[in-house]
């Protein structure tokens, strides 16, 4: 796979694909860039997508300390390699990235997001404080399966049943083996998970905020952080849920970013 050095040295590990405009995936959680492999052949058709692993994810490199800006010298060293204007999609807490980015002055032609994970305050239990130092303490242990639990549990908010049905299943296994780093990064790029009105303010591109109006507190927030971003616009791909159908998703997707 094609590999473009960060500024800090790492090795960060891409896929391209398709032709036309170029789209930038951005993934989150415990997951790869395979995660998003069916929606970038399916996108791939009216674009040019990069697919890339995030540091300490497959293919990737990973250089201590971590710091979100060395996350965003990753995100600017393949923007950087596409040659060519791009854009960016951020898959759930892809968003925080992307948005992140963009507000400290990368330039983009668009954004697309899928169910940002900002909480609303009131919507849903608040994640705690010190959700952060738990994961990390955690990835210290070596205990990669209570991250997964943790992850959720506290900042997902799915019910204890639903976590110990997906313990008793075989999808775990792969879970709990990419939970470390990811779930320590992601919980530092998270920050309190609050909305920060300040940083959306200074997103001028074009902005497509998606939900599947199946979560209330992810909806919730899209329509919040559509509120707070200049030149955002709402669309809901009705009944589907946070782990989106690449199928629904990929043609909203080519209509925003090549249409």
């Amino acid at each position: 796979m094609p590999t473009v050095t960060s500024t800090d040295g790492t090795g960060i590990e891409y896929e391209l694909s398709g032709a036309g405009p170029v789209v930038v995936f951005i993934g989150s959680g415990p997951t790869d860039r395979t995660s998003n492999a069916e929606l970038a052949g399916l996108l791939a058709g009216s674009c040019t997508v990069i697919n890339y692993d995030r540091r300490g994810r497959g293919g990737s490199g990973d250089t201590a300390p971590y710091a979100v800006e060395k996350e965003i010298e990753d995100l600017q060293a393949v923007v950087d390699a596409a040659g060519a204007p791009v854009s960016l999609f951020g898959d759930s807490g892809g968003a925080f990235l992307a948005f992140r980015a963009v507000a400290g002055g990368m330039r983009v032609d668009r954004i697309a997001v899928w169910e940002a994970p900002y909480i609303v305050p009131g919507s849903r239990p608040p994640v705690p404080d010190d959700y952060a130092e738990q994961q990390a303490a955690l990835a210290t242990a070596g205990d990669s399966g209570a991250m997964a639990e943790l992850f959720l549990g506290t900042a997902v908010g799915m019910p204890a049943e639903f976590v110990a049905g997906l313990k008793a299943g075989p999808y775990w296994s792969f879970l709990a083996d990419a939970a470390s780093p990811a779930l320590v990064y992601d919980a530092q790029l998270a920050g309190d998970f609050g909305i920060d009105s300040a940083q959306q303010a200074k997103v001028s591109c074009p902005v497509l905020i998606l939900d599947g109006n199946t979560t209330p507190w992810l909806s919730e927030t899209a329509d919040a952080l559509a509120k707070m971003t200049p030149g955002a616009v709402r669309q809901t791909l009705d009944g589907q849920q946070h782990n989106v159908e690449a199928a629904v998703l990929a043609p909203a997707l080519s209509a925003f970013f090549a249409g």
